[in-house]
Order: C-alpha cells, then structure tokens, then sequence
C-alpha cells in the first residue's frame, strides 16, 4: 500500500479503542507517504474537521468550492470516523468523495473506535465502502509493548527507572496508551519533587490512588455536576434560553462529552433539548477556541474533569 497509493489496500480502515495509538499509527502513515512520494498531496482532517468544513461551506454557499479542495489530494487520511454518526448530508458528502477519490486511485484511510461493520448511526453503503479494502484493528497492548512503550517514554524524559518498576508499571496499568503516560508523567514529576530516585513502595501507592478502574459516566450525571459547578439549575441546560449564565455551562457540557466521554455530536444535540448536531460542533469548536486564550478555562476544565471521575 505504501509503495503503491491507491492500487492496493484502499481503503485502509484502522480501528481500536481509545489510546491505543491510532492517531500516531495514521500520522505515520501520512509522513510517510510526504516522504516516499514527494510529489502526492496528503491531508489529514479529523471527522469532527470535515464536518465543520462541510457545514461552514453549505453555509457560506461554497458548497462547490468544498468539493474541489477535498478532491484534490492524492491520499486522504481521515481519524475519528465515528464521530460523524447520524450525520445524514456529511455522510452523504463523505460517500461521493470516497467514490470521487476511489475511482480515481486515490489512497483512503480512516480511523474509528469500532469495525466498521459495528459502527452505528452510518449508513449501509458508506460502511460498504469503509470495508471494501483492508481492515486493521489495534488491539489493547500486551505487557511486552506497554514495557517497550515504558522504555521509550521515559528515554524521551531523559530519565532512568529500574527494570523491576517498570515491570511492575506494565502488568498493574492496564488501560491505554494516555493512562499509561499519565502515571509516567507522575512517576517522573514525584521523583524529580523529591530529588531522588522513585522507590517501589512510590510506584505502588500512585498507582492505586491515580488508577481507577473505568467507570460509566452517564450523560445526566455529566450534566448535574457541571450545573451544580456554575452554580444554575440543571432543567435550565435543557432549555433553549439563551441567557448567558446557561449557555456557557452548556457550551462546556457539550464539550466535556465530546472530549471526555466520545458521545457522538448528534447524541449530545438530542440528549439536551433536541439541538441540531451543528450546534454543538459550533459549541465545542467555541471551546476550542476559548482554550487557546484562556488560561482560567482551561484551569476550570480541570476542575471539572476531577469532578466528574471523582
């Protein structure tokens, strides 16, 4: 595939759970083909990207223009296919520029939390084509690979961690490849906190205090504690007042299930009030965008995070 773009493998459909290193496995792939084949156009775009892109061109009467740009390049890697689930006219979007790129010998890559054949709120047809070529699924790593994964995190640290923690590390943290760096990241913070080396008995105390079995969240729980945060009434998050006290909270909410939790754009929409879809793309790219300038938001994000999985 990486030697012949579009001639074989195409579509290469990658999928897995959530941190087991989909995005990187993608992106290689991309900088690999930029490498090999200096003269191919590649593009990576999210799903949650391509719709916003979609939306904003419909919008501002540019639907055309759209096409255009996607259909220029000669591999497209797409990640988080999921999260464009019960998105009747992007889907319908995605499904003609697959066919327009397909037909045209154009390397295709998606990346999704599920097989294709499992993956709800798509269509028969666009399921079709994501499993027309070769389907490839990450699974969780073994202790083998979260000891080498270890090994290669803590090289990039610049730091050194005897050969029995990090066996211990491996066969105790079980969770994906982001659990994993976290308790690198509070392994390599402690030690340096303490000026010393971390013992055994550090190791194992963080792990059992900073790694909680997963637990299911629901969206109304998500809901009550982001509320009773800011200080509104829950009811009010339902609603479609507009006052400013409410739509921030709300805004973050959406955000949070997104982030947090993978809720699927329409899911969100519906499960509060019946918003459209777009609306909550907008509300969480608002976020986004806040993040970026906002240094007590992103402090208040995390105090909302604790709370949740508290």
């Amino acid at each position: 595939m990486l030697d012949r773009p579009g001639l074989t493998y195409n579509p290469l459909f990658i999928y897995g759970s959530t941190g087991h290193g989909k995005t990187h496995l993608i992106q290689a792939v991309g900088n690999y083909f930029k490498k090999a084949h200096a003269n191919k156009k590649v593009l990576y775009v999210t799903s949650e990207r391509f719709a916003v892109d979609y939306i904003n061109s419909v919008r501002a009467g540019r639907a055309n223009n759209f096409k255009d740009q996607y259909r220029q390049y000669d591999v497209l890697i797409m990640d988080d296919i999921q999260f464009i689930a019960n998105t009747e006219k992007t889907q319908e979007e995605l499904f003609h520029l697959f066919n327009a790129l397909h037909d045209n010998n154009k390397q295709i890559v998606f990346s999704s939390d599920k097989h294709p054949s499992l993956l709800p709120g798509f269509e028969e047809r666009l399921k079709g084509r994501f499993a027309a070529g070769v389907i490839a699924e990450i699974p969780e790593p073994d202790v083998e690979s979260r000891i080498a994964i270890i090994k290669a995190k803590i090289e990039q640290h610049g730091f050194s961690i005897p050969e029995d923690i990090i066996q211990y590390i491996a066969e105790n943290v079980r969770g994906n490849i982001r659990e994993l760096e976290g308790v690198l990241n509070m392994i390599v913070c402690k030690s340096q906190l303490k000026g010393k080396a971390i013992s055994h008995a550090d190791v194992r105390a963080l792990i059992k205090h900073n790694v909680k079995p997963n637990r299911g969240v629901s969206i109304d729980e998500v809901v009550r504690r982001i509320a009773q945060y800011y200080e509104v009434p829950e009811k009010s998050i339902y609603e479609k007042t507009r006052k400013k006290e409410v739509v921030k909270p709300r805004q973050i909410i959406m955000y949070m299930l997104r982030e947090e939790f993978s809720v699927s754009y329409p899911s969100i929409g519906e499960k509060l009030g019946g918003r459209d879809h777009t609306t909550v793309i907008h509300s969480c790219e608002k976020i986004k965008e806040e993040i970026k300038m906002n240094n007590a938001l992103e402090q208040e994000l995390d105090h909302i995070r604790t709370l949740i999985h508290a």
